[in-house]
């Protein structure tokens, strides 16, 4: 950045300090009107400036300040000498003694100031240069100042700007009152740009550091799309129509969730507009992406319904505490909900927040078979019952010893061909069978010596102590040592056996490590 033609007036045609006082003022005023920068900026940088001129003229030790009227133009040149009771060999040039300032300043006092008006100077052609030299750094960093104060709260908001150049696959884009650069990977796949065209763009952040600020701009950003909805559908704009979720796949695909309290607004066809003109609009901006605008909804499972679309669900079971869901569709449609390299449920997923998991009717019915016959084999053997009883209380919901255990006798008679003597042995020999595994349980936690503090850790149970027992898991602090995955993985986790949640083992994971965050305080 050089400076204007009237700066260099200033400094080359006027080599002195007594500038003309309208010239001056004029500096500033255009200065700060080209750069639109506060004019008191402009008025720093010229006395930081004058300065070091100064000081090369009187010495670079000396504490010399310059002081520029605002109002005037007048420049004021001043020595300023610091008021001690001893010289430091170091500062004795800004030092003055105390008897010696009081016949100067009979009030003044120590740490108080004698200032000394210094006449003006000629520059020389050097001074002149360096002292522009000062200005130039001082404007461009108090320009990058006001450009980092304005585009820090623009972030989330649609720029248009000028490809200025490419570097390494990276676009600068020239946005009027800066600069911002588009990443390569920010780039949707196969777009290109040359120097001068026109490219619309999210800003998602500024970032300042030792070097300056940056923009840093998107066009694959999931909120680009959403902002670029937000233009062309004035329901959305005004707020009566909420993009709740966007989930793209730039440049190939793209989902968006749309909601409204409005029941005589249908949110859907009012982005998709009169024969797609407005999703088209959106879809030329994105390179051909293709999007698939869904229905928000509260109901999860319906949510989720939509959002696999164009597959159609049969069956749906949640697990709220996992964010995880699987879902049964129809055998033919199977290619149809995985979509293209698993785009459609990977999109699906990113849109609902939840992990999905895809069976066809047939493979949903091949695994509950084999749970059913699982679980009826559990029951056969544990309570020594016949299997056609066994299959009885699975075919009631009943999945573990527990829940029979817990389950009253009187329950259990409502099950076909079940009397009260039956029911009444089966809850015994579900207790007497848990009565008899947590004898076992603490047998095994007595011989391993686990530790007290282990014992009494919250949410932990006799039959984990007894499993960590066995892993060698005895103390607090080898518990706290452990991870959820040491835990919970499905074929070498320590808890693998139990159906436990994973929000669970963590608190109780933090919770052991508690004292470690006690002793370091």
């Amino acid at each position: 950045m050089g400076l204007p033609a009237f700066f260099l007036v200033f400094f080359m045609a006027k080599q002195t300090i007594k500038v003309v006082r309208e010239e001056m003022l004029q500096v500033a005023n255009n200065v700060a009107l080209e750069k639109n920068i506060e004019k008191d900026e402009v008025f720093n940088a010229m006395e930081q400036a004058l300065e070091k001129a100064a000081r090369v003229k009187y010495g670079f030790e000396r504490d010399i300040r310059v002081k520029i009227d605002r109002n005037t133009g007048d420049i004021n040149l001043s020595s300023y000498l610091k008021v001690v009771e001893t010289i430091d060999i170091e500062e004795e040039k800004n030092q003055i003694l105390l008897k010696d300032a009081i016949k100067i300043n009979p009030n003044i006092k120590i740490d108080e100031f004698i200032i000394e008006k210094l006449p003006p100077f000629d520059f020389g052609r050097v001074a002149a240069q360096n002292a522009k030299g000062i200005i130039i750094q001082k404007i461009r960093e108090a320009d990058k100042s006001r450009q980092y104060s304005e585009f820090k709260d623009r972030i989330g908001e649609i720029v248009i700007g000028i490809v200025k150049r490419s570097e390494f696959g990276n676009f600068i884009i020239d946005l009027g009152k800066g600069e911002g650069i588009i990443k390569r990977e920010e780039l949707i796949p196969r777009e290109a740009f040359k120097n001068g065209d026109r490219i619309r763009s999210y800003i998602y952040d500024v970032r300042e550091d030792s070097k300056g600020y940056q923009i840093f701009l998107s066009r694959t950003h999931p909120q680009f799309l959403a902002k670029l909805f937000s233009q062309e559908v004035p329901e959305i704009f005004e707020g009566v129509i909420e993009v709740k979720s966007v989930a793209r796949d730039p440049g190939s695909r793209a989902k968006v969730s749309v909601f409204t309290n409005d029941t005589t607004i249908d949110p859907v066809g009012a982005c998709v507009g009169m024969r797609g003109s407005r999703v088209q609009a959106v879809v030329n901006e994105l390179q051909g992406e293709k999007i698939d605008i869904v229905m928000w909804s509260e109901n999860q499972a319906t949510f989720l319904a939509n959002a696999l679309a164009p597959a159609e669900v049969t069956k749906i079971f949640l697990y709220e505490e996992k964010k995880k869901v699987e879902v049964v569709i129809p055998n033919e449609q199977l290619s149809l909900a995985i979509g293209r390299k698993g785009q459609n449920v990977k999109l699906a997923s990113t849109l609902t927040n939840l992990e999905i998991d895809i069976l066809t009717e047939e493979e949903e019915i091949e695994r509950r078979q084999e749970e059913f016959k699982v679980k009826t084999v559990m029951f056969s053997k544990i309570l020594d019952v016949e299997d056609i009883i066994a299959q009885l209380l699975v075919t009631e919901g009943y999945v573990a010893v527990d829940s029979i255990a817990n389950e009253t006798p009187a329950n259990l008679e409502k099950i076909e061909g079940f009397d009260k003597d039956l029911s009444e042995e089966i809850v015994t020999r579900a207790k007497n069978y848990l009565s008899n595994k947590d004898a076992e349980n603490i047998k095994i936690i007595n011989e391993k010596n686990v530790d007290d503090d282990l014992k009494k850790l919250k949410g932990i149970d006799n039959k984990m102590l007894a499993l960590l027992a066995i892993n060698h898991i005895i103390t607090l602090d080898d518990f706290a040592g452990l991870s959820t995955f040491d835990l919970l993985d499905k074929e070498e986790g320590i808890f693998k056996e139990l159906e436990l949640e994973e929000t669970i083992v963590n608190d109780m994971i933090m919770k052991a490590r508690e004292k470690w965050f006690t002793e370091e305080k």
